[in-house]
């Protein structure tokens, strides 16, 4: 039996709108990809789960068409199925250790576990698991992505007074401000920050945590424990010439004007972004595709990925970069940027680039990319985005007291519960490991509501 492949909008009519790409399984495609599971006696998916989930029992739910149930099931484990079953890699995860996968394609687990979230909603009927009792002890999270909202949620489902402290004036995180409506619908955080509001997590946004309030300064408000969850959000640069130029984003500030502030939506929104004909976007993980793609929607004519190493090794999920090529984004590879060049007024103009060949292996385990001598060259450019990764904000750690900091500005924490070097207080996601995926800082925040609420039983 196939594998059941995912509907999508025809890529001629989605690069004029921003409505979801992929468009789901119908009831009758998630029952026959279920029922292809072998419900392995020792199921090897599992261990590729950052939270956890037991696949085989909600996918044998499905093949039983008992939805409902196989989305109550998700759930014990994880609170933001719907985010999780549209943006998580379950390509190098869980369906990368599917014994289907040997000889076949495995079980598509997060199309699956995408099915069941929306069916749930459709039918109306989500349901709220009952605090059987609720703990007189406060516990402050500081940022509102997948890792503060999975923390939260766990945190409040053991009967914790929960309240989570976001900068933005809009909850979600990186699923806000960061992946584009036609992957992640906004609809659907807001849907999904809301549940884990019903669990009784009180949200408090527009609060910058380190100027608002210190971290010391809400420990001493009565708080408990504090979690760290404030994400990898500083832009990195190339640090080449004109990159100040006018028509130079960072992928941080053009994703967050495109989906926090809805410049797709301009003249009803009132934050444009300009887009001239041609754009270059440097980088070649999901955010670079994410830029690039948000450009050709904006109205861009020519939209060109510029990487450095070769299609096998960019880094971007391989259904991105495939709907990217679907939707006419022109790949250079083996390409390096030298320069933006400018006009008289200080506007892009051109970039010019070099080409590059592959070497020895780094210590990325990737082919160092090298330079080919005299092998310049120069393309009219309208506007530039750098999506070459993120840095950590270096905000709260600098404002918290005796806090352990490793050289490249990240909190270190214990890798099982997320402890700091103060024992009050703990950290993960981003902040800890630098830019990942959404699983992984959901899987740090389930760790570190283990060990909160290990650290305050034994405070008692």
């Amino acid at each position: 039996m196939v594998r059941q492949e995912m509907p999508t909008q025809p890529a001629a009519e989605r690069v004029k709108n921003f409505n979801e790409v992929a468009l789901g399984y119908t009831s009758e495609q998630a029952v026959t990809e279920a029922k292809r599971c072998l419900q392995c006696k020792k199921p090897r998916c599992m261990k590729g789960c950052p939270v956890e989930i037991d696949i085989p029992g909600f996918i044998a739910k499905i093949a039983k068409e008992d939805f409902l149930g196989a989305i109550k099931h998700i759930k014990q484990k994880n609170s933001l199925p719907a985010i999780c079953g549209r943006v998580c890699p379950q390509e190098t995860q869980c369906e990368q250790l599917c014994v289907l996968g040997k000889k076949s394609e495995p079980i598509a687990i997060g199309r699956l576990e995408r099915f069941v979230a929306d069916y749930e909603v459709q039918q109306g009927n989500i349901e709220i698991p009952k605090i059987t009792s609720r703990l007189n002890k406060k516990v402050a999270v500081v940022g509102s992505g997948p890792s503060g909202l999975t923390v939260a949620s766990d945190l409040a489902k053991l009967g914790y007074n929960v309240t989570v402290f976001e900068a933005l004036h809009k909850s979600g995180g990186v699923l806000s401000y960061g992946i584009p409506e036609f992957r992640l619908p906004k609809s659907i955080v807001d849907r999904e920050v809301e549940y884990i509001q019903k669990l009784g997590v009180e949200i408090r946004k527009n609060f910058v945590v380190g100027r608002l309030m210190t971290v010391d300064e809400l420990l001493d408000d009565s708080y408990k424990a504090i979690y760290l969850a404030n994400g990898a959000g500083l832009p990195k640069f190339l640090n080449i010439p004109g990159e100040n130029l006018i028509g130079v984003y960072s992928a941080n500030e053009f994703l967050t004007r495109v989906n926090l502030m809805k410049a797709y939506l301009f003249p009803d929104h009132d934050t444009p972004v300009k887009i001239g004909k041609r754009v270059a976007v440097f980088g070649g993980g999901n955010v670079a595709m994410d830029s690039a793609r948000v450009a050709k929607r904006l109205g861009a004519e020519e939209v060109y990925i510029v990487y450095r190493r070769s299609k096998e090794e960019m880094p971007a999920r391989k259904e991105e970069s495939e709907h990217a090529e679907e939707e006419g984004i022109i790949f250079k590879f083996l390409t390096n940027p030298v320069e933006i060049i400018g006009d008289e007024e200080g506007k892009v103009a051109a970039l010019k680039s070099i080409a590059m060949e592959l070497g020895e292996p780094d210590e990325s385990g990737r082919r160092r990319p090298i330079p080919i001598k005299d092998s310049e060259f120069v393309i009219e450019m309208d506007t530039v985005v750098v999506a070459i990764g993120q840095g950590a904000n270096p905000l709260v750690g600098s404002t918290t007291k005796n806090l352990k900091i490793s050289d490249r500005g990240y909190i270190i924490a214990d890798e099982e519960e997320g402890q700091t070097s103060r024992k009050e207080i703990f950290a993960g996601g981003d902040i800890v490991t630098g830019a990942a995926t959404v699983i992984s800082a959901m899987g740090a925040g389930r760790k570190a509501a283990i060990g909160i609420d290990k650290y305050l039983k034994n405070r008692s």
